[in-house]
Protein backbone atom coordinates (compact mmCIF):
# COMPACT_ATOMS: atom_id res chain seq x y z
CA UNK A 1 0.00 0.00 0.00
CA UNK A 2 1.38 3.74 -0.45
CA UNK A 3 1.58 6.08 2.32
CA UNK A 4 -1.37 7.87 1.06
CA UNK A 5 -3.40 4.53 1.33
CA UNK A 6 -3.96 4.42 -2.44
CA UNK A 7 -3.61 0.58 -3.63
CA UNK A 8 -2.44 -1.47 -6.79
CA UNK A 9 -5.92 -3.51 -7.63
CA UNK A 10 -6.05 -6.70 -9.79
CA UNK A 11 -9.26 -7.84 -11.09
CA UNK A 12 -9.73 -11.82 -10.96
CA UNK A 13 -13.02 -12.23 -12.68
CA UNK A 14 -14.26 -9.96 -15.77
CA UNK A 15 -17.95 -11.17 -15.80
CA UNK A 16 -20.64 -8.47 -14.04
CA UNK A 17 -19.07 -7.65 -10.86
CA UNK A 18 -15.35 -7.30 -11.59
CA UNK A 19 -14.99 -4.17 -14.23
CA UNK A 20 -17.94 -2.50 -11.90
CA UNK A 21 -16.04 -2.87 -8.78
CA UNK A 22 -13.18 -2.12 -10.93
CA UNK A 23 -13.94 1.03 -12.67
CA UNK A 24 -15.12 1.86 -8.61
CA UNK A 25 -12.28 1.63 -7.04
CA UNK A 26 -10.64 3.23 -10.08
CA UNK A 27 -12.56 6.10 -9.53
CA UNK A 28 -11.99 6.28 -5.73
CA UNK A 29 -7.83 7.01 -6.91
CA UNK A 30 -6.67 3.44 -6.50
CA UNK A 31 -4.84 2.35 -9.54
CA UNK A 32 -5.64 -0.91 -11.77
CA UNK A 33 -2.51 -3.25 -12.35
CA UNK A 34 -4.25 -5.92 -14.40
CA UNK A 35 -8.01 -7.99 -15.27
CA UNK A 36 -8.20 -11.66 -16.42
CA UNK A 37 -9.79 -11.86 -19.61
CA UNK A 38 -13.45 -12.49 -19.61
CA UNK A 39 -16.00 -13.40 -22.25
CA UNK A 40 -16.72 -9.83 -23.45
CA UNK A 41 -13.01 -8.28 -24.09
CA UNK A 42 -14.66 -5.38 -26.31
CA UNK A 43 -16.74 -4.17 -23.02
CA UNK A 44 -13.54 -4.10 -20.69
CA UNK A 45 -10.88 -2.62 -23.23
CA UNK A 46 -13.80 0.36 -23.73
CA UNK A 47 -14.03 0.60 -19.43
CA UNK A 48 -10.35 0.22 -19.16
CA UNK A 49 -8.62 1.64 -22.41
CA UNK A 50 -4.89 -0.09 -21.98
CA UNK A 51 -5.40 -2.23 -19.14
CA UNK A 52 -3.29 -5.43 -19.06
CA UNK A 53 -4.69 -8.04 -19.63
CA UNK A 54 -3.17 -10.93 -17.28
CA UNK A 55 -4.13 -14.29 -16.63
CA UNK A 56 -4.82 -15.13 -12.63
CA UNK A 57 -1.10 -15.75 -11.54
CA UNK A 58 -0.41 -12.53 -12.75
CA UNK A 59 -2.70 -10.60 -11.42
CA UNK A 60 -2.16 -12.09 -7.81
CA UNK A 61 1.54 -11.56 -8.59
CA UNK A 62 0.92 -7.60 -9.12
CA UNK A 63 -1.59 -6.22 -7.07
CA UNK A 64 -1.59 -5.22 -3.60
CA UNK A 65 -5.13 -5.68 -3.57
CA UNK A 66 -6.86 -8.62 -5.48
CA UNK A 67 -10.37 -8.59 -6.11
CA UNK A 68 -11.82 -11.90 -6.86
CA UNK A 69 -14.99 -11.84 -9.01
CA UNK A 70 -15.55 -15.61 -9.82
CA UNK A 71 -19.01 -17.77 -9.72
CA UNK A 72 -19.43 -19.02 -6.23
CA UNK A 73 -18.73 -22.79 -7.32
CA UNK A 74 -15.08 -21.57 -9.08
CA UNK A 75 -14.20 -19.84 -5.67
CA UNK A 76 -12.46 -22.62 -3.59
CA UNK A 77 -10.45 -23.98 -6.54
CA UNK A 78 -9.24 -20.75 -7.69
CA UNK A 79 -8.13 -19.53 -4.10
CA UNK A 80 -5.97 -23.26 -3.50
CA UNK A 81 -5.16 -23.24 -7.25
CA UNK A 82 -3.08 -20.15 -6.95
CA UNK A 83 -1.76 -21.06 -3.82
CA UNK A 84 -0.17 -24.08 -5.39
CA UNK A 85 1.33 -22.07 -7.81
CA UNK A 86 2.41 -19.19 -4.96
CA UNK A 87 1.11 -16.72 -6.23
CA UNK A 88 -0.32 -14.80 -2.93
CA UNK A 89 1.99 -12.60 -1.45
CA UNK A 90 2.78 -11.62 2.22
CA UNK A 91 0.81 -8.73 3.28
CA UNK A 92 -1.38 -8.54 0.09
CA UNK A 93 -4.88 -7.74 0.37
CA UNK A 94 -7.15 -10.58 -1.00
CA UNK A 95 -10.64 -9.53 -1.12
CA UNK A 96 -13.86 -11.95 -2.93
CA UNK A 97 -17.83 -10.63 -3.49
CA UNK A 98 -19.11 -13.99 -3.14
CA UNK A 99 -22.25 -13.86 -0.49
CA UNK A 100 -22.37 -16.94 0.96
CA UNK A 101 -18.79 -17.36 1.69
CA UNK A 102 -16.87 -15.53 4.61
CA UNK A 103 -13.29 -15.24 4.52
CA UNK A 104 -12.69 -18.91 5.42
CA UNK A 105 -12.68 -19.92 1.70
CA UNK A 106 -9.51 -17.65 1.41
CA UNK A 107 -7.24 -20.15 3.73
CA UNK A 108 -4.56 -21.18 1.12
CA UNK A 109 -4.40 -17.62 0.70
CA UNK A 110 -3.65 -16.47 4.38
CA UNK A 111 -1.39 -19.78 4.89
CA UNK A 112 0.85 -17.51 2.54
CA UNK A 113 0.87 -14.45 4.14
CA UNK A 114 -2.26 -13.11 2.40
CA UNK A 115 -4.79 -10.53 4.21
CA UNK A 116 -8.43 -12.22 3.77
CA UNK A 117 -11.42 -9.77 3.20
CA UNK A 118 -14.92 -10.68 1.78
CA UNK A 119 -17.34 -8.04 0.79
CA UNK A 120 -20.42 -8.35 -1.11
CA UNK A 121 -22.58 -5.27 -2.36
CA UNK A 122 -26.13 -5.91 -2.47
CA UNK A 123 -27.12 -5.15 -5.67
CA UNK A 124 -28.04 -6.77 -9.04
CA UNK A 125 -24.95 -6.25 -10.97
CA UNK A 126 -25.66 -5.77 -14.62
CA UNK A 127 -21.96 -5.01 -15.80
CA UNK A 128 -22.80 -1.86 -16.75
CA UNK A 129 -22.41 1.91 -15.53
CA UNK A 130 -25.87 1.74 -14.24
CA UNK A 131 -24.33 -0.51 -11.55
CA UNK A 132 -21.75 2.24 -9.99
CA UNK A 133 -25.25 4.47 -9.65
CA UNK A 134 -26.44 1.67 -7.83
CA UNK A 135 -23.54 0.91 -5.78
CA UNK A 136 -23.82 4.55 -4.08
CA UNK A 137 -26.38 4.11 -1.31
CA UNK A 138 -26.32 0.50 -1.27
CA UNK A 139 -25.31 -1.70 1.45
CA UNK A 140 -22.12 -4.52 1.21
CA UNK A 141 -21.74 -7.38 3.79
CA UNK A 142 -18.32 -7.21 5.19
CA UNK A 143 -16.56 -9.76 6.83
CA UNK A 144 -12.93 -9.66 7.96
CA UNK A 145 -10.30 -10.90 10.81
CA UNK A 146 -11.39 -8.16 13.65
CA UNK A 147 -7.83 -5.99 13.37
CA UNK A 148 -8.17 -5.38 9.21
CA UNK A 149 -12.16 -5.23 9.71
CA UNK A 150 -11.75 -1.52 9.29
CA UNK A 151 -10.18 -2.27 5.50
CA UNK A 152 -12.80 -3.93 4.43
CA UNK A 153 -15.58 -1.50 5.69
CA UNK A 154 -13.48 1.96 4.33
CA UNK A 155 -12.96 -0.27 0.94
CA UNK A 156 -17.00 -0.59 1.33
CA UNK A 157 -17.26 2.93 1.57
CA UNK A 158 -15.43 3.90 -1.16
CA UNK A 159 -17.39 1.75 -3.46
CA UNK A 160 -19.68 3.95 -2.40
CA UNK A 161 -21.71 1.18 -0.21
CA UNK A 162 -22.57 1.45 3.65
CA UNK A 163 -20.72 -1.57 5.03
CA UNK A 164 -22.55 -3.99 7.31
CA UNK A 165 -20.60 -6.18 9.14
CA UNK A 166 -21.87 -10.40 8.92
CA UNK A 167 -19.94 -12.91 11.26
CA UNK A 168 -17.79 -15.36 10.02
CA UNK A 169 -20.84 -17.72 10.97
CA UNK A 170 -23.64 -15.86 9.67
CA UNK A 171 -22.60 -15.99 5.71
CA UNK A 172 -24.13 -19.09 5.27
CA UNK A 173 -27.66 -17.73 6.16
CA UNK A 174 -26.83 -14.04 4.44
CA UNK A 175 -26.03 -16.02 1.15
CA UNK A 176 -28.85 -17.95 1.39
CA UNK A 177 -30.87 -14.94 2.10
CA UNK A 178 -29.60 -13.27 -1.05
CA UNK A 179 -30.13 -16.27 -2.75
CA UNK A 180 -33.81 -16.19 -2.21
CA UNK A 181 -34.45 -12.92 -2.50
CA UNK A 182 -33.01 -12.53 -6.32
CA UNK A 183 -33.79 -15.91 -7.46
CA UNK A 184 -38.04 -15.52 -5.73
CA UNK A 185 -38.08 -12.28 -7.52
CA UNK A 186 -37.06 -13.01 -11.00
CA UNK A 187 -39.09 -16.57 -10.65
CA UNK A 188 -42.04 -14.42 -9.39
CA UNK A 189 -41.58 -11.36 -12.10
CA UNK A 190 -41.32 -13.85 -15.07
CA UNK A 191 -44.08 -15.61 -14.02
CA UNK A 192 -46.34 -12.31 -14.09
CA UNK A 193 -45.04 -11.59 -17.29
CA UNK A 194 -45.66 -14.22 -18.69
CA UNK A 195 -49.47 -14.79 -17.58
CA UNK A 196 -49.71 -10.71 -18.97
CA UNK A 197 -48.22 -11.68 -22.34
CA UNK A 198 -50.92 -14.15 -22.45
CA UNK A 199 -53.78 -11.45 -21.18
CA UNK A 200 -52.77 -9.62 -24.52
CA UNK A 201 -50.19 -7.00 -22.55
CA UNK A 202 -47.60 -6.05 -25.53
CA UNK A 203 -45.23 -4.92 -22.45
CA UNK A 204 -45.71 -6.53 -19.91
CA UNK A 205 -42.04 -5.29 -17.99
CA UNK A 206 -43.49 -1.89 -18.58
CA UNK A 207 -46.94 -3.09 -17.46
CA UNK A 208 -45.40 -4.53 -14.08
CA UNK A 209 -42.39 -1.86 -13.38
CA UNK A 210 -44.16 0.57 -11.11
CA UNK A 211 -46.23 -2.08 -9.18
CA UNK A 212 -43.75 -4.50 -8.67
CA UNK A 213 -41.88 -1.43 -7.27
CA UNK A 214 -44.23 -0.06 -5.28
CA UNK A 215 -45.42 -3.76 -4.18
CA UNK A 216 -41.69 -4.10 -2.62
CA UNK A 217 -41.20 -0.92 -1.15
CA UNK A 218 -44.30 -1.45 1.04
CA UNK A 219 -43.52 -4.81 2.11
CA UNK A 220 -39.50 -3.34 3.27
CA UNK A 221 -40.83 -0.79 4.95
CA UNK A 222 -43.71 -2.67 6.37
CA UNK A 223 -40.64 -5.56 7.56
CA UNK A 224 -43.07 -8.05 6.63
CA UNK A 225 -42.32 -10.83 3.91
CA UNK A 226 -45.84 -11.28 3.34
CA UNK A 227 -48.51 -8.57 3.74
CA UNK A 228 -52.31 -9.37 4.44
CA UNK A 229 -53.20 -7.78 1.64
CA UNK A 230 -51.33 -9.91 -0.68
CA UNK A 231 -51.12 -13.22 0.98
CA UNK A 232 -54.63 -13.44 1.88
CA UNK A 233 -56.89 -12.30 -0.99
CA UNK A 234 -56.25 -9.11 -2.37
CA UNK A 235 -55.28 -10.04 -5.49
CA UNK A 236 -58.16 -12.08 -5.92
CA UNK A 237 -60.43 -9.68 -3.95
CA UNK A 238 -59.96 -6.49 -5.61
CA UNK A 239 -57.10 -4.81 -6.84
CA UNK A 240 -57.40 -1.71 -4.88
CA UNK A 241 -56.80 -3.58 -1.81
CA UNK A 242 -53.53 -5.25 -3.76
CA UNK A 243 -52.30 -1.67 -4.37
CA UNK A 244 -52.89 -0.10 -1.24
CA UNK A 245 -51.97 -2.57 0.78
Amino acid sequence: MTRDGRLGVGVIGAGRVGPVLAAALAGAGHALVGITKGSDPERVEALFPGLPVLDAVEVARRAELVVVAVPHDQLPDLVSGLADVGAWQPGQLVLHTDPAFGTDVLAPAVAQGAIPLALHPAIAFTGTSMDLRQLSGAYAAVTAPVPVLPIAQALAVELGCEPVVIAESDRAAYGEAIATATAFSRSIVAQSMSLLSEAGVSDPGSYLRTLVHSTIDHALSDGAAADTGLAGGGLAGGPADSIDG
